[in-house]
């Protein structure tokens, strides 16, 4: 006869045959299981925060009592839907009206939507039509051909159904503004909560900029801000178009990372990932200067974070890109590039000008090739780099009026700086200036000296965006918008122009624009650079020199973030107009003055 078990030796082989189970099916589940807990573990800089919308900036007119305690929306909540059920938020449709909220959350945000929702009678979902927008005239647009409004690369208008008391999680796109609308006729939705997901990285902005313009002081952070939101699984051009990783933009991205958050591990996985979709023959995008943006961002990086490990894994592409590109300079030294002959759109259709930007970003390239391969003892091709820019720097093309093409001749020495500045870059001061070129712009009005003009074109350029409401710098603008234009966070009155939908042109008419794009960022990198003064003279900023511009300003202070630890500067302006700076540097770093 057996002795039975006592119950609790019974659950404890129950258990323990479980674990050895669960652990036998776990052991055959294939590697990307492990690929992916890796991954998610070296993801954790991304953290989610729910928020609350700021402002009700519009509802369905006249609706009487069918919009009831619309304000509770923008109280805190807890995502928790409760059987207490107070408090709420109460939309009710007929047959002739539908009830729609708009909401502002406050800041252009990445991410989507979470709705709690309450005990309403009919215990049904409901269903609604929830549409995203970068503006506010955005969010209440449809998806239609006239103002270019679109679903493309991120989904911002769409149809969902939200349970009774319960929870909905939708959206992942770029969006300040959410607007809400009823389909179902006859129904009550009672609302608890309608809350922003806001998806970032949740990483210290360890370079600052203070001064005594509080207007440059919220460009340089804007800036800044623009960047973080981008810096998502990958370094993304705009987070609701085209969230990807266009190489060329990464430039006054990885600039403004190395200004702000110092070494992060989006810049090298987004460089690698160009690198490794895009086999030399081919353009990175399609496009041949973001192949030379690749070249010129390797050796940017790596003077700022002296990473050598690195630059040694881009070894072996870098030397077959350089000797593709030797391979389009002809016998006169003219670059005779294929692919898509691409500067940035507003230069595009001033070939002349593309042709001359295009000699000066072969210069740029094989002057930054030169000094890597020098680095990485690749002696022959930097041999083959040198006798490549002698042959470059004998042709010398008309810049055609272009500020995008002379502030790249200036900076490459094909054009005196303070020519082209004379000559074309103060021209009208910042009108025809470019978000992504613009960056160039500035830095060649710095070497010609002009930093007065350089400030007072982020002033009046970047300032601008600012002046009609950006919390975040857009894909492209232009001054000549400017008379007439409707804010984005508010509605177009009658006779205004819709500085979102009415403007654009190439890939970004209309609502298609994006107002959160990286390239756009350039104030911040050159304010740190040139008015704090703060210049990477040794790789790994073991060497750095402090020659601050103030411009009129009467004091600059900030911070600068190193492998090394945090510089911190000040300059302020005597009586005499001389300015005394301090400097605070770790151990490590020499500084130059």
């Amino acid at each position: 006869m057996t002795k039975s078990l006592h119950p609790g030796k019974r659950y404890l082989l129950a258990a323990i045959a479980c674990i050895i189970m669960c652990n036998s099916i776990y052991a055959q589940l294939p590697p990307v299981f492990d690929k992916a807990a890796n991954e998610q573990s070296q993801s954790v800089e991304t953290v989610i925060r729910y928020l609350s919308p700021v402002k009700i900036l519009w509802q369905t007119e006249n609706a009487g009592d069918q919009i009831k305690n619309a304000s509770r929306l923008l109280k805190p909540g807890n995502g928790q839907a409760d059987l207490a059920n107070q408090d709420m938020c109460v939309l009710k449709s007929t047959a002739a009206v539908k009830p729609s909220l708009l909401l502002d959350y406050g800041r252009e945000l990445h991410g989507g939507l979470q709705i709690v929702t309450g005990m309403y009678p009919g215990n049904q979902p409901v269903k609604l039509r929830v549409r995203f927008g970068e503006s506010a005239s955005e969010a209440m647009s449809d998806i239609e051909p006239k103002q270019n409004a679109t679903n493309d690369h991120a989904m911002r208008d769409m149809i969902v159904q939200v349970p009774w008391l319960g929870k909905l999680e939708i959206g992942n796109t770029g969006f300040r503004f959410v607007r809400i609308d009823i389909l179902d006729e006859n129904v009550e939705l009672q609302l608890k909560e309608v809350r922003a997901i806001f998806i970032y990285r949740d990483i210290p902005y360890l370079g600052s900029f203070n001064s005594s313009d509080t207007l440059l002081n919220k460009i340089w952070m804007t800036g800044a801000y623009t960047v973080h939101l981008n810096m998502q699984d990958y370094l993304w051009d705009g987070i609701k178009r085209d969230r990807l990783v266009w190489v060329g933009d990464m430039h006054p991205e990885t600039s403004t990372i190395a200004a702000v958050f110092g070494n992060n591990n989006v810049v090298p996985k987004s460089l690698d990932l160009s690198r490794d979709i895009t086999p030399v023959p081919g353009w990175m995008n399609g496009i041949s200067t973001y192949s030379m943006w690749w070249i010129i961002i390797q050796r940017d990086w790596y003077m700022h974070n002296g990473d050598l490990k690195y630059l040694q894994q881009q070894k072996e592409y870098l030397v077959k890109l350089l000797a593709h590109l030797i391979t389009k300079i002809d016998a006169t030294g003219k670059e005779k590039l294929d692919g898509h002959r691409f500067l940035d759109w507003p230069s595009s259709e001033n070939q002349k000008g593309v042709d001359a930007g295009l000699q000066a970003m072969m210069v740029w390239a094989m002057t930054a090739g030169a000094e890597l391969c020098k680095i990485l003892n690749e002696n022959s091709m930097y041999i083959n780099c040198q006798a490549a820019l002698t042959r470059l720097k004998k042709v010398v093309p008309d810049p055609n009026n272009s500020k995008q093409a002379a502030a790249l001749m200036a900076l490459t020495g094909l054009l005196p700086a303070d020519k082209a500045n004379k000559e074309i870059l103060s021209v009208g001061g910042a009108h025809n200036f470019s978000t992504f070129y613009g960056y160039y712009m500035l830095q060649a009005k710095a070497k010609a000296g002009d930093y007065q003009g350089a400030i007072d074109a982020i002033r009046e350029y970047w300032g601008a965006m600012l002046s009609l409401g950006a919390t975040s710098f857009w894909e492209d603008f232009n001054l000549d918008w400017l008379p007439n234009a409707s804010r984005i966070d508010e509605l177009p009155k009658p006779g205004q122009k819709d500085i979102h939908g009415d403007y654009g042109a190439y890939c970004y008419v209309g609502f298609r624009h994006s107002l959160s794009h990286g390239w756009a960022s350039g104030p911040t990198p050159w304010l740190t650079e040139h008015v704090l003064g703060i210049k990477v003279l040794a790789p790994g900023c073991k060497t750095i020199e402090i020659k601050p511009h103030l411009g009129d300003l009467q004091f600059a202070e900030g911070s600068f973030p190193t492998p090394l630890g945090i510089v911190k500067v000040k300059h302020v302006k005597q009586a005499d107009g001389k300015v005394k700076t301090t400097v605070n540097a770790p151990a490590g770093i020499k500084v130059i003055q």
